[in-house]
């Protein structure tokens, strides 16, 4: 479905005849009712096809892998309500590490700077639910500029904590209570809530193998 999207969205950049616009917009259609099959409504999937242009590429996302005292940063979602490393979406006209400390800085409220760049992996290949569009994600070590945090936007996450290898595993199998944790998970009462699946079912434990070899190459699908 997304690949005939493209194909349509490729086909509406490069044609030069009103034939084959119109041919080329009926394809989209297709694709949009293609991806509704599982219950989605289809013009809000029309319109986002619609909304794309130029040649299509893969999206990218940012997403900032810190670390301090052996344990790893995590911020949890306020769409899903759960931990993932902060990140988001690149903007157009940023570059890659300026993407990502800002979405660091907004999230958590600590100010970083990308220093490596660790994995590039491809978000079909991450046992996640398909998108209408295509991704890929990017992983960056990113070093604490000030160890004290600022106030974090409230509009995308609503919690915090700093967490070992031990505790993301907990995460990852979905046995980890706020007791575990001590004051990091001190807001939460009873179970904690997982890791998202914006991280993919292998999880988090690949990026301490980077705390553990800082000379490890950088990972790509």
């Amino acid at each position: 479905m997304r690949r005939l999207q493209a194909v349509a969205q490729n086909g509406l950049q490069y044609t030069s005849t009103p034939f084959e616009r119109e041919r080329w917009e009926l394809v989209r259609r297709i694709a949009a009712e293609m991806a509704a099959v599982d219950g989605a409504e289809v013009e809000p999937l029309a319109a986002a096809f619609t909304a794309e242009y130029g040649h299509a590429t893969p999206k990218v996302d940012v997403r900032g892998v810190v670390f301090r005292d052996r344990r790893v940063l995590l911020v949890r979602g306020l769409d899903d309500g759960h931990w993932t490393p902060p990140g988001g979406w690149a903007e157009v006209g940023e570059r890659p590490g300026e993407a990502v400390e800002k979405e660091v800085r907004e999230e958590s409220g600590y100010e970083v700077r990308a220093s490596r760049l660790l994995a590039v992996q491809d978000r079909d290949l991450r046992d996640r639910p398909r998108w209408p569009v295509h991704g890929y994600k990017l992983f960056f070590r990113c070093e604490l500029v000030r160890p004290e945090p600022s106030e974090p936007s409230p509009h995308e996450t609503d919690a915090v904590g700093w967490f070992s290898e031990d505790d993301v595993r907990r995460l990852q199998e979905g046995t980890a209570t706020a007791k575990d944790f001590g004051p990091c998970a001190a807001f939460v009462e009873g179970d904690l809530p997982g890791l998202s699946e914006r991280v993919g079912a292998k999880g988090l434990a690949w990026i301490f193998d980077h705390l553990r070899d800082p000379t490890r190459p950088t990972e790509f699908d």
